[in-house]
C-alpha cells in the first residue's frame, strides 16, 4: 500500500475520536455547573450568579473576559430549548439534525482543531476562528450609553448587530470590513454588537434579527434597509448628516459668506477642490466642528469660480483649505495637500477654532476661551473689551483687534462682549461707574473656579484705541507675567446669556419636524415587531370610530321609527283621545334624539332593578296610572334626558292601579313630606299619586321623594323635606283620578330636572326603611 493512501486511511479512522475530542471541548452544562435535567429556572439562576461573579467590569482577573464569554455562550445554548435539544442529541447547538449534518459538524470541528482554512468548509460558525477585525469595534451597554451616544453628537456611527450561527452575517462580512476601514479613516465611528453576549444592548437598539445595520447620530438611531454594498453604506452614512453643513460657494456669494463672521461669531473655512460634489471627508469634518466653524466648498472646475480662485491664488490641481477670521481679504491660515487626510485637517482646524477677538456669546464659549486656573504654571488670562454695537464703537474695536493680532500668546486670549447683551457681566466688572457709560472699557481677568469667581483689573480710563491706551495695556500685561497679584479685585459673575440660542418656537418647530420624520421613517421601514405599538393604536382608533358610526346609525334608525307620524295621520289619531292639544305640544318639545329607556317596575324585575341594585346605583321611578301613562312618560323623558349620561341612574315607572299598597307603605316612612290620610276617610282610595317620583337606593335602603307640581304655583316641590299641603288632599277629594286631564297633567313634572340636580348633589332628604316590601 502506498504511504499516501495509508496516511489517508489512518486519518479517516482517527476522525471519530478527534471529533469526539473536539465536541468535548465546550460543555455548557459544565460551564454553568448544572445538570442535564436542570430546569430553566435553575439554569437562569446559575447564569446570573456566574455572570455577576465573572463580569469584566467587576472581576479584574485576566481570564475574566474569556470566562464571561463562555458563560454567556453556555446560557445562550441552554436557554433555547431547540439548541439545548440539539446539543443533548448531537453534542452541538446547530438547528440541523440527522446523520449527514452530524458528520458535517464533526468534520467542521475536526478542521477547527487542526486549524484548516475555513473557506474550504464554507461554514465558519465558530467565532474563535473568525476574522478578529471586529473585536476593536465591540460595544458593551455601559460603553454605548456613556461614550458612544455623547460622541454621536460629534460624528455619526455605523453599527452592526451580529451573532454566531448567522449565514447572512458571514455573507456581508467582506463588504462590512472594507466599508468600516474606509469610513473610520474618514472620521465616522464604527461599532459592532454581538447579540448573543449583549442582548440588552441589542434590544435597546431595537434589533430583533441579525444581521442588522443602523446609524447613530445626535443620539438618534436610523436603520439601514438597502442592499449591503459599499456604495449604499457610504450613501447611508452621508444621508445621516444634516443637509446644511456645507454651503456651495461661487463668485457671487463668497463675499457675503465670509462677511457672516460677525453674525455667526465663527471663523469661516473654504475648501477648494476639483470634485463636483462635496467629499464625505469634508462633510464629516464640518459636522464635527459645526459649533466652532462655518464651512464652504468651492468646485474649482465650475464656471463662476474663476474670480475667487484668482483672488486667493488657488492651485486648481491641489486641494486647498483656507480659514478666514476678521479679515476677509486675506486668509488667516492655509493648508494644501494632494490628499487631504483626517489627521491633517483636524490639526489644522483645532488651531483655528476661534476668531482673533471672539465675542463671548455663551457661558460655554467663555469657559473654553478663558479656562479656570489649574496651577501657577498654567495661568491663562483673558483681555476683555466691553463695548457696544454700531459705528460709534467701531474705532475702539478695530484698535483692540490690531493690538490682539500683534500680541497673541498661548497664555493670553482676547475677547469682547456687548455690554447691552450681557448687562450682568458688564456691571460686575465695571461696578456701574459713570466714566465708562457709553464708552468701551478693557478688563484683564482670570477665572478662579467654575462657580463664577474671577480676579480682574480694569484700565483706569475708558478704551479709545489711542497709542497711550495701547502702551498702558501692554505695560499691564508685562507686569502680569511677573506679578500675578496685579489682579487685585475679585468678584463673582453670573453665567452668560446664550445670545445665539434659537427661540422657543423655532426649537419647537424643529423638534416637531424631527418627530414627524421619525414617525414617517418608522411607518415605512420598521419591521412588524417595531410597528406593533403604532399599529395597535391605529387599529384601536379605527375600531372605536367604526363602532361609533355603527351605533349612531342604529340610533338614527330607531329615532326615525319613534318620530311622530305625519301631520294628517297624527291629527286623525289624536282626535280619538281627550288630550289632543297636550300630546301635540309635548311631541313638539321632545328632542330629535331625546330617547330615554324607561322600564316598568314589576314583580318580575323588582329584585334585580331595586332590591339587588349595585352599590352607588339608584332607580328613579315615576308613579303613573293607565290614563296618564302617555303624557307623563313623555314629560318624564324631557325632564330626565340630560341625566341619562350617568351610568349609575336607572329609570322606571310604576303603575298606581296595580301597586298602590306598595307605594303607600313606602310613603308611610315619609310622613313629613307626604302624609297618608286616615284609611277610614271615604276619599282614601281616591288619592291621586300620579306624577310622584321616587329615587330608590336599593343597597342602602333609602329613597328621595318628588311631589308633583300644584296648579297655580311657580314651581314644584323640589325637595322631600317640605310639609305636606292639606289643600292638595281637599283638591283631590273633589276630582277623581279618572279625569287627570282636568288637573293640568303637563305641569305635574314641572321642574323635575332641578330636583334631579339636587339628587345628584346629594342635598335631598333621605327616608330610610328597614327593608323593601314585596311587590305583589
Amino acid at each position: 500500500m502506498e504511504p499516501g493512501r495509508a496516511g489517508c486511511l489512518l486519518l479517516l479512522l482517527l476522525l471519530p475520536a478527534l471529533a469526539a475530542a473536539a465536541l468535548g471541548e465546550f460543555d455548557p452544562y459544565r460551564v454553568l455547573g448544572v445538570g442535564r435535567s436542570s430546569s430553566q429556572a435553575d439554569i437562569k439562576k446559575a447564569y446570573k450568579r456566574l455572570a455577576r461573579e465573572w463580569h469584566p467590569d467587576k472581576n479584574k482577573d485576566p481570564g475574566a473576559e474569556d470566562k464571561f464569554i463562555q458563560i454567556s455562550k453556555a446560557y445562550e445554548i441552554l436557554s433555547n430549548e431547540e439548541k439545548r435539544a440539539n446539543f443533548d442529541r448531537y453534542g452541538d447547538a446547530g438547528e440541523s439534525q440527522g446523520f449527514s449534518q452530524q458528520q458535517h459538524r464533526q468534520f467542521h470541528r475536526f478542521h477547527d482543531g487542526f486549524y484548516f482554512d475555513e473557506s474550504f468548509f464554507h461554514f465558519p460558525f465558530n467565532s474563535e476562528r473568525r476574522d478578529t477585525s471586529d473585536e476593536k469595534y465591540l460595544l458593551h451597554f455601559s460603553h454605548y450609553i456613556n461614550e458612544i451616544v455623547p460622541d454621536s453628537f460629534k460624528k455619526p456611527y455605523l453599527i452592526k448587530i451580529t451573532s454566531d450561527w448567522c449565514f447572512s452575517c458571514i455573507h456581508i462580512e467582506p463588504v462590512w470590513k472594507e466599508v468600516a476601514q474606509e469610513l473610520e479613516a474618514l472620521g465616522a465611528g464604527i461599532g459592532v454588537v454581538h447579540a448573543g453576549y449583549e442582548r440588552r444592548l441589542a434590544h435597546h437598539l431595537g434589533a430583533h434579527s441579525t444581521p442588522t445595520l443602523l446609524g447613530l447620530i445626535n443620539g438618534k438611531i436610523t436603520f439601514f434597509h438597502n442592499a449591503v454594498v459599499r456604495e449604499n453604506l457610504r450613501q447611508f452614512v452621508e444621508n445621516l448628516l444634516p443637509g446644511n453643513l456645507v454651503e456651495k460657494i461661487t463668485d457671487k456669494n463668497y463675499i457675503s459668506f465670509l462677511s457672516d463672521w460677525r453674525k455667526d461669531n465663527k471663523p469661516h473655512v473654504l475648501l477648494f477642490d476639483h470634485m463636483p460634489v462635496v467629499p464625505l471627508l469634508y462633510k464629516l469634518t464640518a459636522f464635527a466642528y459645526r459649533d466652532y466653524l462655518s464651512f464652504g466648498y468651492v468646485y474649482v472646475g465650475l464656471r463662476g469660480t474663476e474670480e475667487l480662485s484668482s483672488q486667493y491664488n488657488i492651485n486648481v490641481y491641489t486641494p486647498t483649505m483656507m480659514i478666514f477670521k476678521e479679515h476677509i481679504d486675506r486668509p488667516a491660515d492655509v493648508v494644501q495637500a494632494r490628499e487631504m487626510k483626517k489627521q491633517l485637517i483636524d490639526d489644522f482646524l483645532s488651531q483655528n477654532k476661534f476668531l482673533m477677538v471672539a465675542r463671548l456669546t455663551s457661558q460655554r464659549l467663555f469657559q473654553e476661551l478663558c479656562p479656570v486656573k489649574k496651577s501657577h504654571r498654567q495661568r491663562k488670562h483673558c483681555v476683555v473689551l466691553l463695548t457696544g454695537e454700531g459705528e460709534k464703537f467701531a474705532e475702539a474695536y478695530e484698535a483692540f483687534l490690531t493690538f490682539a493680532v500683534a500680541n497673541t500668546k498661548d497664555t493670553l486670549k482676547f475677547v469682547h462682549v456687548y455690554s447691552d447683551r450681557q448687562p450682568e457681566f458688564a456691571d460686575a466688572l465695571l461696578m456701574d461707574e459713570e466714566k465708562y457709560h457709553g464708552k468701551s472699557a478693557v478688563v484683564i481677568l482670570e477665572r478662579r473656579n467654575n462657580a463664577g469667581k474671577i480676579a480682574y483689573k480694569a484700565l483706569e480710563e475708558a478704551w479709545q484705541g489711542s497709542k497711550e491706551d495701547n502702551f498702558i495695556l501692554l505695560d499691564l500685561l508685562d507686569q502680569l507675567r511677573t506679578d500675578p497679584g496685579l489682579l487685585s479685585s475679585e468678584t463673582v459673575v453670573a453665567d452668560l446669556n446664550d445670545e445665539l440660542a434659537p427661540m422657543f418656537l423655532i426649537r419647537w418647530f424643529y423638534s416637531t419636524l424631527d418627530y414627524i420624520s421619525d414617525c414617517w421613517d418608522s411607518l415605512f421601514h420598521s419591521n412588524w415587531r417595531e410597528m406593533m405599538p403604532l399599529l395597535s393604536l391605529l387599529f384601536s382608533a379605527l375600531f372605536i370610530l367604526f363602532g361609533t358610526v355603527i351605533v349612531q346609525a342604529f340610533s338614527d334608525s330607531s329615532d326615525t321609527r319613534d318620530t311622530p307620524p305625519s301631520g294628517k295621520e297624527e291629527t286623525a289619531a289624536k282626535t280619538e283621545k281627550n288630550d289632543v292639544n297636550f300630546s301635540k305640544e309635548s311631541n313638539s318639545r321632545i328632542p330629535k334624539k331625546g330617547f330615554v329607556e324607561v322600564t316598568e317596575l314589576t314583580d318580575i324585575n323588582y329584585t334585580s332593578n331595586l332590591v339587588r341594585l349595585r352599590p352607588g346605583h339608584m332607580n328613579v321611578v315615576l308613579i303613573l296610572s293607565n290614563s296618564t301613562k302617555t303624557p307623563l312618560l313623555q314629560k318624564f323623558a324631557l325632564e330626565v334626558y340630560t341625566f341619562t349620561g350617568s351610568s349609575s341612574l336607572h329609570f322606571s315607572f310604576l303603575s298606581l292601579d296595580k301597586h298602590r299598597e306598595w307605594l303607600e307603605y313606602l310613603l308611610e316612612f315619609a310622613q313629613d313630606a307626604a302624609p297618608i290620610p286616615n284609611q277610614y276617610d271615604k276619599h282614601f282610595l281616591e288619592r291621586d299619586y300620579t306624577g310622584y317620583v321616587l329615587a330608590l337606593n336599593g343597597h342602602k335602603k333609602y329613597f328621595c321623594l318628588f311631589k308633583p307640581h300644584k296648579s297655580g304655583d311657580e314651581g314644584g316641590t323640589l325637595g322631600s323635606c317640605k310639609d305636606y299641603d292639606a289643600s292638595q288632599h281637599v283638591e283631590a277629594r273633589g276630582k277623581s283620578s279618572s279625569s287627570p286631564g282636568s288637573r293640568s297633567i303637563k305641569n305635574k313634572l314641572h321642574k323635575l330636572s332641578f330636583w334631579m340636580e339636587r339628587l345628584l348633589e346629594g342635598s335631598l332628604q333621605r327616608f330610610y326603611i328597614p327593608s323593601w316590601p314585596a311587590l305583589d
